[in-house]
């Protein structure tokens, strides 16, 4: 835990160097180019220079996944200054490790032949994630500029999805056959002289490809070295295909502790490898666009982007949100003369619609969770609610009968307490089976992200529901 600190610490402390970096050479630039003397011109080109000789030295001292921090936390204006300062060779791998946001800031200041050659630095699954936020006579160009194989296999890639295996893995792989001795397969690796990362097994193919086995390195390395490939190996590895779900290969990853893991076509032959930064990239990218998409976010935002730019990202669900909040000011608009004869209503009423909303984002985020990890099925439905209900109708009675004591000794009635006790619980019951049902209906009925929105939609029907079963009973048994 203290190195995570220190690293997160000696991240903001780079951060804040480069800030003060750009701050001095843009002071110094004013104040030179304020004063009148002799080689003005001259002056300023070496301060220049030497400003940003400075700001480059540090920045080639990072690690891309830090420059890529730092690009994200600056302004557009200073983000594109340092920008220009981040060596041409890496300039790729920054791309790779900025937000989808960022990067498109960033590839909008590249001119064609900036673009080019930072694709040309990056491997095939590489090239693979930047190609769609490339120009189109960019991408283009690079497919031109490649052979044939990894042409193929960059045309392979792309023509699956992101949330597809086939959209994720990489063709980094070391193959052997089964027909040779551990011997021979070490003089092999050393002959190479490096493993690609994230190694921790070989694949064991015949001479048309087609997956034979794996050979964990730790048995290369324990066994005799007279012993076989073919004796040694584990012909019962996880494999997948490149038409499986990330998120299910995500959950066997997690469930067989997995490195590597081959990805093979309907005919077994082995097209690619799996492995686990992939993996923990894509898992964490699903939560990040879960977190948005609850909070009813369209895409992720760069946080520095251009006041329209966000309205577009934003309006919809506020759109939703004002139909909804609408609609609650009508279910209150119906009971007026109610709430002018027992002004109480009006100060109680809040607390009923926002216990059953956050009730109902507990439930929903459970159900979500739950649908995301596989756990909840057709044949759990039934006793998933009826369990819901359960949690619902116990909270309501507890906090009601609660919120009904205090009613009463606010406002000296024993009827009053007795209908926010009443309607407490039933709308916490009425948030609970809309907890279980809505996540459940966007999934099965309209194949949508169960997260997008979810919160807003449960929100908007405790609100309403919770002010008509307050003021509906208040009206039936207190006038």
């Amino acid at each position: 835990m203290a190195d995570i600190q220190e690293s997160k610490e000696s991240l903001q402390e780079s951060l804040q160097q480069v800030i003060t970096l750009l701050n001095k050479h843009r002071l110094v630039e004013e104040l030179v180019h304020k004063q009148e003397m002799p080689k003005q011109e001259l002056v300023q080109t070496l301060v220049h220079r030497q400003n940003l000789a400075e700001l480059q030295k540090k920045l080639d001292s990072l690690h891309p996944a830090d420059v890529a921090y730092i690009l994200e936390a600056l302004p557009l204006e200073q983000r594109l200054d340092v920008w220009d300062l981040v060596k041409a060779e890496r300039d790729g791998e920054i791309l790779l490790e900025v937000s989808d946001a960022v990067r498109q800031t960033l590839i909008a200041d590249m001119d064609s032949d900036e673009l080019l050659a930072a694709a040309e630095q990056l491997d095939t699954d590489e090239l693979a994630d930047l190609a769609p936020d490339l120009p189109k006579d960019v991408l283009q160009e690079l497919l031109e500029s490649l052979d044939s194989r990894n042409r193929e296999r960059l045309q392979s890639a792309l023509s699956y999805s992101d949330d597809a295996v086939g959209g994720l893995m990489d063709f980094d792989i070391i193959t052997i056959r089964e027909d040779i001795s551990l011997e021979v397969a070490l003089r092999y690796l050393r002959r190479i002289g490096s493993l690609p990362d994230h190694t921790d097994k070989l694949f064991v193919v015949d001479r048309n490809d087609v997956l034979r086995g794996v050979l964990p390195l730790k048995r290369l390395v324990v066994n005799d070295l007279d012993s076989g490939v073919a004796d040694v190996m584990a012909d019962d590895a996880v494999v997948f295909h490149p038409e499986d779900k990330a998120d299910e290969a995500a959950k066997a990853f997690e469930r067989y502790d997995l490195v590597t893991a081959p990805v093979v076509d309907d005919n077994n032959r082995l097209v690619g490898r799996l492995t686990v930064d992939t993996v923990m990239d894509y898992i964490r990218e699903e939560a990040e666009s879960d977190m948005l998409s609850m909070a009813g976010l369209r895409e992720e935002e760069d946080i520095f982007a251009s006041v329209w730019k966000s309205v577009q990202n934003r309006w919809m669900w506020l759109a939703i949100n004002l139909v909804t909040a609408f609609v609650a000011s009508r279910v209150i608009g119906l009971f007026e003369g109610s709430i002018e004869k027992i002004v109480a209503l009006a100060a109680l009423m809040p607390i009923v619609a926002g216990i059953g909303g956050n009730s109902g984002n507990q439930t929903t985020t459970m159900i979500v969770r739950g649908l995301a990890l596989g756990q909840i099925a057709g044949h759990n439905t039934k006793s998933l609610l009826i369990k819901e209900t359960g949690v619902g109708l116990l909270n309501g009675l507890i906090w009601g009968s609660v919120l009904g004591i205090l009613a009463y000794l606010l406002y000296g009635s024993i009827a009053l307490g007795v209908v926010m006790t009443a309607a407490m619980t039933l709308n916490l019951l009425l948030a609970a089976v809309m907890g279980v049902m809505i996540p459940l209906v966007m999934t099965t009925k309209f194949n949508r992200d169960p997260a997008v929105g979810s919160s807003v939609l449960i929100t908007a029907v405790t609100d309403s529901g919770g002010f008509f079963i307050f003021l509906g009973l208040a009206t039936i048994f207190l006038l």
